[in-house]
């Protein structure tokens, strides 16, 4: 997402990956047999925070599968941001269930680029 800013230096995101993603959120990765990460989901309290694919991966079934299993960490539905000027991203919750609940300003976002909700509602029965 080149249109994004550059707020953070690489080690930083690297420090909240492990300290905050990888310890507060069920993640799931996607790995190749050769042991390279290809993707990755991250739900927490039924929020998907994160799904990444690798780009030379996109568009292979991967994000998919991450999503699946994102599904399957939160039943009961999903709840994610994505920015409104990807597009691609959000042709692809839309085409699996997930259905745009608010648009949002920017102003609730580090990088203050107007965003979308979305949600997913969920297969697990509500009592």
């Amino acid at each position: 997402m080149p249109y994004l800013p550059l707020l953070y230096a690489e080690v930083q995101v690297l420090e909240w990956i492990k300290d905050i993603v990888l310890r507060k959120s069920s993640v799931t990765l996607a790995v190749s047999s050769d042991g390279e990460v290809g993707g990755f989901a991250s739900v927490r309290s039924g929020v998907l925070d994160h799904l990444y694919v690798a780009p030379g991966l996109q568009s292979q079934g991967l994000g998919t599968l991450l999503l699946a299993a994102a599904k399957k960490e939160s039943p009961r539905g999903l709840r994610l941001h994505v920015f409104q000027r990807n597009l691609s991203a959000r042709r692809f919750y839309e085409g699996r269930g997930f259905a745009l609940v608010e648009l949002r300003d920017g102003s609730s976002n580090e990088e203050g680029e107007p965003e979308a909700v979305y949600e997913w509602a969920g297969s697990a029965p509500r009592f």
